[in-house]
Order: structure tokens, then C-alpha cells, then sequence
């Protein structure tokens, strides 16, 4: 399902990114100053890491160390463990928006779980170091 939902995504990348910060910012206007390069290149960076996860679905131990590097570099930007509520929110609102009828309980319970469980590595990660 995830996979699925991924690739009708990527199809309008650019529209998704554009949607997820303009909701991030819209939930936490503070967030805004954690990125100092231009949000399309950013949108450009996100899409590859999801892209990326999304394929490693059903091997995520293999791609640990991937995901604790990624945690120390937001690190580095000054990303809190609270930051990672947030951008759940608008990563699962925008799939909502740009999945539109496609977008279920169970699709959105896919997508929240695999989130919750990235972002937990992930602070668990920034944490240690």
C-alpha cells in the first residue's frame, strides 16, 4: 500500500513538496528558519529520502545506518525530537491531499506506523550522540 501510494506521489513531486512546507510552516512557523537553503530543493530532498525508505520497506535494518546518519545531520540543523510530530502531521496531511479518494484508514495507518518508526530511530539516534 505504502509503495502504491508512494508512486502516485512521485508523480507530482514538486505539487506534494510545495503542499508538505506550506503545511509545516502553516503548523509551526517557526520551523521555517531550520532550513536555510530554498524549499524546492529541499521538496527535491525530502522526495529522495522518502523515495529511498519506501523502497527499503521491507529491509529497513539494512539502511540503520543510513537513517541514524540523517538523524546526526538534523542534528546539526538544530531539529528537536518535538519537530518530528509536526512534520508527521503534514507528511500524512499531504499524502491525504494528494492521494484524495485513495487515502483510507488503513493507508493512513501504513504510513503512520512506518513514520513512527523511522522518527523513533531517529530520535533515538540524535539522542545517543
Amino acid at each position: 500500500m505504502i509503495e502504491n501510494s508512494w508512486d502516485y506521489i512521485i508523480l507530482n513531486v514538486e505539487e506534494a513538496g510545495e503542499l508538505f512546507y506550506s503545511r509545516l510552516f502553516e503548523i509551526d512557523p517557526g520551523l521555517r528558519a531550520l532550513f536555510k537553503s530554498d524549499v524546492r530543493a529541499q521538496s527535491g530532498k525530502l522526495t529522495s529520502m522518502i523515495t529511498f525508505l519506501v523502497q527499503k520497506l521491507n529491509s529497513l535494518d539494512e539502511i540503520k545506518k543510513d537513517i541514524v546518519a540523517l538523524a546526526l545531520r538534523h542534528n546539526n540543523y538544530h531539529v528537536k525530537a518535538e519537530h518530528y510530530q509536526t512534520v508527521g502531521e503534514a507528511l500524512l496531511w499531504t499524502l491525504e491531499q494528494g492521494l484524495g479518494p485513495q487515502w483510507n484508514e488503513d493507508l493512513k495507518s501504513a504510513w503512520t506506523k512506518l513514520y513512527v518508526a523511522l522518527s523513533n530511530m531517529m530520535i533515538e539516534a540524535s539522542q545517543k550522540n
